[in-house]
């Protein structure tokens, strides 16, 4: 499995500890150095499930300069979303982990890591 962290992040921190705890297999991926490019993002959000604004950290500066929060959430602005989280990683939902089975969970409490886990 693969987890997209930022080290600042507490609940990243959080979601490393658990996963160490459990022994679990991993790769880290720091998304703000490496950033996942578009086709990586909608990679990611298939196996999610979800759409990008689903994903998209709306409070953070860079999204309200964006004027992220008046862009349409429909099929038609997916791509300008998906190029605005592969522009400003920043703003992509952490940590993300992708698990063996194909699929991925924002793993942003305990029960969703442990949900990757057991996958």
């Amino acid at each position: 499995m693969e987890i997209w962290i930022n080290p600042a992040c507490s609940k990243c921190r959080s979601a490393l500890s658990l996963l160490d705890a459990e022994g679990a297999e991993y790769t880290v991926r720091r998304y703000l150095e490496d950033v996942p490019s578009e086709d990586e993002i909608r990679a990611v959000l298939e196996r999610l499930g979800l759409e990008p604004w689903d994903i998209t950290r709306t409070q953070e500066a860079s999204a309200k300069e964006l004027g992220l929060k008046d862009w349409p959430r429909d099929a038609g602005a997916r791509d300008r979303w998906i190029a605005a989280l592969a522009a400003h990683p920043k703003l992509i939902q952490r940590p993300i982990i992708t698990a063996d089975d194909g699929t991925a969970v924002v793993a942003r409490s305990e029960d969703a890591v442990r949900d990757a886990l057991s996958r």
